[in-house]
Parts: C-alpha cells; sequence; structure tokens
C-alpha cells in the first residue's frame, strides 16, 4: 500500500442507528436497520428504552444494532450515524466528558471485537438510512405515550 492511501474494504452489512429522547432526559427509544448490499433491509427493530438523554439513546441503539448485526456477519459493518458526537467520539477525535456515555463506550467496545471490521460514518439526517431509523424511533416512543 503506498503511504497516504486509504483502502477501500466493500461491507457486509451497513448498519443505521439512531437514538431519540423527548425532554433530554426524558423518554427516549433506540432503532436500527441492517442492510446487506443487493437485498436492502434484512433487519429493523425499534423499542423504546425509559429515561435517558439523547447521547445515552444514540449509543443504546448503535450498541443493539451491533449485537443484531453480530448474528449476520462476523465481517465488516459499516456505521452511520447522524450523531456527530457518537462518531467523533468513536473515532476519538472529541474526547468523552459526559461520565454516563463511559461504560456505554465500553458496550460498544466489546461489542466491536466480534467483528473483523467496524466503520463509523457521520452523514445527514436527510439520508434515507437516517430517516429510515428516526422514523422507527419516532413511532416508538409515540406508540408508548
Amino acid at each position: 500500500m503506498v503511504q497516504g492511501q486509504a483502502v477501500i474494504v466493500s461491507p457486509d452489512v451497513t448498519l443505521a442507528t439512531d437514538g431519540a429522547s423527548r425532554g433530554n432526559p426524558g423518554p427516549a427509544s433506540v432503532a436500527y436497520a441492517i442492510y446487506r448490499n443487493g437485498e436492502g433491509i434484512v433487519e429493523e427493530h425499534a423499542e423504546t428504552i425509559g429515561k435517558a438523554t439523547n447521547n445515552e439513546a444514540e449509543y443504546r441503539a448503535l450498541i443493539a444494532g451491533l449485537e443484531a448485526a453480530a448474528l449476520h456477519t462476523g465481517g465488516i459493518v459499516h456505521h452511520v450515524s447522524d450523531s456527530e458526537l457518537l462518531v467523533k467520539q468513536l473515532e476519538g477525535l472529541y474526547s468523552i466528558n459526559a461520565a454516563n456515555l463511559e461504560p456505554l463506550v465500553q458496550l460498544v467496545e466489546e461489542a466491536a471485537r466480534r467483528f473483523q471490521g467496524l466503520q463509523h460514518t457521520h452523514v445527514g439526517r436527510e439520508d434515507e438510512r437516517i430517516e429510515h431509523v428516526d422514523g422507527l424511533a419516532n413511532e416508538a416512543l409515540d406508540e408508548a405515550e
């Protein structure tokens, strides 16, 4: 490999996650969708998680999604999220200043060991995968009210 060039690896699955909180902290939910190239969505899920901050919900959505993704592959997972904080913290670009997030980061790191690789990408809210999981997370909260 030539120094400075990235190696492009095709993921086995793409995992889109979203966490929602109404009140921050307040009633919260998590959602994920797992996509396999050429097949579309192979699994999706949403549920309420009680009272949590938005950032806690984002991490808990990722943890739930990674647990589910492990049933589909042990290979490469490409995670997409609209949470810049989550992605940048997991990439080591932002520090983790909230004590409530530290155990959740550890759970993400433990779950990541199940895969050959895990890549996080921050995408905008207009990304159709994020729109989908955002809708699932909000439906779960609406149904719980």
